[in-house]
């Protein structure tokens, strides 16, 4: 009785804990076996994000239109498309604990969001603004909805709902919308958008919408099961292009057609040009889209897919990544002459998920040789994302922090650490034996003995501000250190 008794109380504990925050750096461990940079230890893994971050924010990162708006440029001044503001709301949550503004910007993205809906599901955000009030593309492009809904989860688990904006409440009104009107439910295909929902485009995708780790949460965060519905669907489909039209190079097409009937590549000049069958702007994203699936969840089917890439990239750049071109037919043949961050970044995501060492230094030393200067919005949006992923700073929300309200801080198999508004929450059958805690300075303000199974230290008196716990082993040397953020 004592047991159950306990039991019902922690549960109970964890659904009526709240927000918490993920600093940056976060150190992710990944699922799936992975590579890691050689010759780089992790604080200069983090550098390569907080610098490049920096140039990126002070370049794209713009709030000329007033209303405590805020968007990320599309051109250097105030045109933005709904593909860079999904981008955005997914950086800043990240980047949150290096940025100590990230709350405010990211507030303003989600306002200007707000201010520019579809003028099909409203939910939804109209895909291209010309100026701050100019919208000249009215309706949604799904990409764009995808990401801003994570963004949305992101936020929530780095700073909780309980404030001027429900974030998670918000995600959760994107993510129906998106399944309402962007998602195929006979097909259980990722439209183009929510105009695309007749005729030819109602059976045809964007290989690059295929966000499998996006679905997953998303499937958690509303509690629908159709969203694995369209995570099965999304592998199906890769799996058959691969297997029969780019048995060679594994490469995917921009956008793939006739879904309802026998889906292939699409031909030229389907919606975007003559490069919609090939490789190119848009399926340049998909190593990176599928790998971040193996590495926070663990599907082999992402390294299936992602390695016939991988293998075919390197025989064909000679294992030279100064080879690597911007766009390739699916049988590997070369459609432009120069290179781009955007292909060489997911490229090199991808290359984490395979066994060639070498390679993988040199194409992440190429991606890191781009100038910034030289390249534009999408170019270095899309660098600076698979810097988060490959210095291990890219997450997921917890499935239980959108479920229940759960927060963790640490979440080992012998130890879990809880934080919630009043208190943190230690449980461990693990031999620690003591919990001190510090201000970012080192000086200590808390400590106490740990007790076995569940700890509460009070945080009530704690300041907004950064801290470190620390759990000590009986030598008081040994043990563990874990941030955490006090709103």
């Amino acid at each position: 009785m004592k047991k159950i008794f306990f039991i019902t109380a922690f549960l109970l504990l964890l659904i009526s804990l709240h927000a918490q925050t993920h600093p940056f750096p976060q150190h992710v461990s990944y699922k799936g076996e992975h590579l890691k940079p050689s010759g780089y230890n992790q604080e200069e893994l983090d550098k390569t994000v907080t610098d490049f971050y920096y140039q990126w924010k002070t370049k794209y990162l713009k709030n000329s239109c007033g209303g405590g708006q805020y968007f990320i440029s599309f051109d250097g001044g105030n045109a933005c498309v709904s593909e860079g503001q999904g981008y955005g709301m997914m950086i800043i949550p990240l980047m949150a604990g290096y940025d100590a503004n990230a709350k405010i910007y990211f507030d303003g993205l989600y306002k200007y969001y707000k201010a520019h809906p579809s003028n099909i599901n409203s939910n939804l955000m109209a895909w291209k603004q010309e100026n701050c009030t100019d919208v000249e593309g009215t309706d949604a492009a799904s990409d764009g909805d995808i990401d801003i809904a994570y963004g949305l989860l992101l936020a929530h688990a780095q700073w909780g709902s309980t404030g001027d904006i429900n974030y998670l409440q918000e995600a959760k009104n994107i993510i129906n919308a998106i399944m309402s009107s962007e998602v195929n439910r006979s097909l259980w295909t990722v439209r183009l958008g929510d105009w695309a929902t007749s005729g030819k485009y109602d059976a045809s995708t964007r290989t690059s919408d295929f966000i499998m780790d996006h679905f997953r949460i998303f499937q958690c965060a509303v509690n629908d099961n159709k969203w694995n519905q369209v995570v099965d669907t999304c592998y199906s489909l890769i799996e058959k292009m691969q297997s029969e039209y780019s048995p060679q190079t594994g490469l995917l097409p921009d956008f793939i057609v006739d879904i309802n009937t026998d889906a292939k590549p699409a031909p030229a000049n389907f919606l975007e040009g003559e490069n919609d069958g090939n490789y190119a702007y848009n399926a340049c994203r998909d190593p990176w889209r599928i790998a971040t699936d193996y590495l926070l969840f663990g599907d082999e089917r992402a390294r299936t897919a992602v390695n016939k890439i991988n293998n075919w990239l390197i025989s064909k750049c000679n294992s030279n990544p100064d080879n690597i071109k911007s766009g390739y037919k699916l049988d590997g043949t070369e459609t432009a002459s120069w290179d781009d961050p955007a292909f060489t970044g997911p490229f090199t995501v991808g290359a984490m998920l395979q066994d060639n060492q070498q390679w993988f230094d040199d194409v992440f030393a190429k991606l890191l040789s781009y100038n910034f200067n030289d390249d534009d919005y999408y170019s270095n949006t899309l660098k600076l994302i698979n810097l988060l992923v490959i210095s291990g700073n890219y997450w997921s929300p917890d499935c239980d922090e959108l479920v229940t309200g759960v927060y963790l801080i640490r979440n080992d198999s012998d130890l879990k650490i809880y934080l919630s508004d009043t208190e943190l929450y230690i449980e461990t059958d693990k031999q620690y034996n003591e919990a001190v805690i510090y201000d970012i300075k080192g000086a200590m303000l808390y400590k106490t003995l740990i007790e076995k199974p569940l700890s509460s230290i009070n945080i009530t008196n704690l300041k907004a501000n950064m801290y470190i716990l620390k759990l000590r082993n009986s030598d008081m040397k040994t043990g563990v250190s874990v941030k955490f953020m006090i709103k």
